[in-house]
């Protein structure tokens, strides 16, 4: 028995926003790393649309955006076959959990959500309560599963430890409930910045579109951002203090071919930043090109992806309905 504890793969739960596409920056600073985390872990991948609608959106927008979402991570390596891939909506566990969350969570703890302050000046006339609440419902996606990782940037960590702090205080009041997730900090994944401001990460919000890269983009359009992309006045292809934008595309060189900073020196020695900036962005659209390849195909295939996310929503419903019925008895529901 033991040694089958030892063997079980750990759960790695990660949600997904549908705010549209994934930038060359979070490709290989995360998403890229989903594909080999779901040969170690049990990985389940949720397209968070409940969370979407905490600022106001197009329904129709929403809906086209989730399945576009839902195709992207698909085309990015995530396999049905191997993880859990679903839509939260489906599940409806998420939401009945989050009720009997939100009564195991301090107002306090909430209103110390830096998150919230940062989203309530960004839409100050729409802070309603589920921007205040939404992080009891990411405790739920997470403790549903019964996670024991959750793969956090910087900016989620304060929710991963309010989910961590709910479950302890569940599991203290009515015996041990909920697995205490851990975050997972990925392979130091790289942080590539914008092409237009090297000194800022590379983001949807740049204020000039050429910034920023998106996995979808056209050949065309990566390499003519490439082309444009900010650089110094030396000249020389070389990784060093001061050389913030020259050093942005050898780490981007390095991610796409595998290629060494020396290595990548000693290639375009005695070339200029115009030849360098080229062979950056035709490496970058070649490595894209099946990921867009795939996902144009995917998206020709609504009964296929219909298919995936129903079998997802199946397979996800069958474990949160376990903890769901576990955690209802310990609140003293009446089974149905």
């Amino acid at each position: 028995m033991e040694n089958q504890a030892a063997e079980r793969k750990k759960i790695v739960f990660s949600g997904i926003q549908p705010s549209g596409q994934i930038t060359l920056g979070n490709y290989l600073g995360a998403v890229r790393n989903w594909k080999q985390l779901q040969e170690e872990y049990n990985c389940i991948y949720s397209i968070v649309n409940m969370h979407a609608i905490t600022v106001r959106q197009d329904p129709a927008e929403l809906k086209k955006r989730t399945l576009e979402a839902y195709a992207l991570i698909l085309a990015c390596g995530i396999d049905p076959e191997k993880s859990i891939a679903f839509i939260q909506s489906h599940v409806k566990e998420h939401a009945e959990i989050n009720w009997v969350l939100a009564c195991y969570t301090q107002f306090g703890e909430l209103s110390r959500m830096t998150q919230f302050k940062d989203k309530s000046q960004k839409n100050p006339d729409n802070i309603n309560a589920g921007l205040f609440t939404y992080p009891v419902l990411m405790a739920g996606d997470i403790l549903l599963y019964q996670t024991d990782l959750v793969p956090v940037g910087i900016d989620q960590k304060q929710h991963l430890e309010l989910a961590r702090d709910i479950a302890i205080r569940f599991n203290g009041q009515r015996g041990n409930t909920f697995v205490v997730p851990d975050g997972y900090i990925p392979k130091a994944g790289a942080k590539i910045m914008s092409l237009a401001d090297p000194t800022k990460k590379m983001s949807k919000s740049d204020p000039n579109p050429r910034g920023c890269v998106y996995i979808l983009d056209p050949p065309e359009t990566i390499i003519k951002k490439f082309k444009s992309a900010v650089t110094d006045s030396d000249m020389e292809v070389c990784y060093r203090e001061g050389k913030d934008g020259i050093n942005n595309l050898m780490t981007i060189y390095s991610c796409v071919t595998g290629k060494t900073y020396e290595e990548i020196e000693e290639e375009f020695k005695g070339k200029g930043y115009g030849d360098f900036k080229l062979a950056v962005g035709t490496a970058v659209a070649e490595h894209l090109a099946p990921i867009r390849e795939k996902y144009n195909a995917l998206m020709a295939d609504k009964a296929y992806l219909e298919k995936c996310y129903t079998e997802g929503a199946e397979k996800a419903s069958r474990i949160a309905r376990r903890t769901l019925e576990k955690v209802y008895k310990k609140v003293g529901f009446l089974p149905k």
